[in-house]
């Protein structure tokens, strides 16, 4: 990848810093010493008026960026729109030249639209893809979403198994299969300790907890099992009713007393 390919001859360097409500913005034009700074907020009408001042150079636009947050994403599809050129800033090459310029670590924002005016001079960019533009942002945020739901789900594995079952039902993690065993999530949420099963007997149990397994085979074998192992529990005996239950537990289950 050459750097005439990523900075075009004779284009005006636009370096962006970007930021939830103001965008620090510095301008180069081929030939003149001096920069024009600007301040930008992330409203219509200011990205209006940036665009409309990059216009008035006629020159080709190359402005660039570090991806900051989803922050940069409305700015950057504008100044698409516009038919600029934009350019991304690696967070790591950033972060290096900054060392190597400044010989020091220190995150300035007016020195930060500096260094990346010198790496959109230098070529050190990567071309922008607008997910939204490549007919991709439902994919991306599907993704996204997926992701997120699989951490907090991973999150919660975790928290049940390191944190309430050897407080509450030790033996109960024998029983928990796989990370998508709803079944057993479902299971907790009627019955999150054996005191709440044991109160029952154990046909009262079995056929108050039956649909919870779901289509498993032997499930009479399954909820006994489960009985008995609650009836030599060594979990702490917290109260039915304690708040510690009732962060896991939901409403009364049919079947308990």
């Amino acid at each position: 990848m050459t750097t005439t390919k990523l900075t075009p001859d004779n284009a005006l360097l636009v370096a962006i810093d970007i930021a939830k409500h103001r965008n620090e913005v510095l301008i180069e034009e081929p030939g003149r010493a001096r920069r024009r700074r600007m301040s930008v907020l992330n409203t219509r009408s200011e990205h209006d008026r940036l665009i409309e001042a990059l216009g008035q150079y006629g020159r080709p636009v190359l402005a660039g960026f570090e991806a900051t947050g989803n922050y940069h994403r409305p700015l950057a599809h504008r100044l698409l729109e516009a038919g600029f050129e934009v350019r991304l800033i690696s967070s790591l090459a950033l972060a290096r030249t900054r060392q190597a310029l400044t010989n020091g670590w220190d995150k300035n924002d007016p020195k930060d639209a500096q260094i990346i005016l010198h790496m959109l001079r230098i070529g050190a960019v990567q071309h922008y893809h607008d997910p939204l533009a490549h007919g991709l942002v439902d994919l991306q945020e599907l993704s996204k979403t997926h992701e997120a739901i699989s951490k907090a789900k991973t999150e919660l594995w975790h928290r049940l198994l390191t944190h309430y079952l050897p407080l509450y039902f030790p033996e109960a993690e024998r029983f928990r299969g796989n990370s998508r065993s709803d079944w057993f999530l479902a299971f907790l949420e009627a019955y999150p300790t054996p005191a709440l099963i044991t109160a029952l007997d154990k046909e009262a149990f079995v056929a108050a907890a039956w649909q919870l397994v779901g289509r498993k085979v032997s499930k009479e074998r399954l909820l006994s099992d489960i009985y008995e192992t609650a009836r030599e529990s060594i979990g702490l005996p917290v109260a039915a009713d304690s708040d510690a239950v009732a962060l896991v537990g939901g409403r009364p289950h049919r079947g308990r007393p």
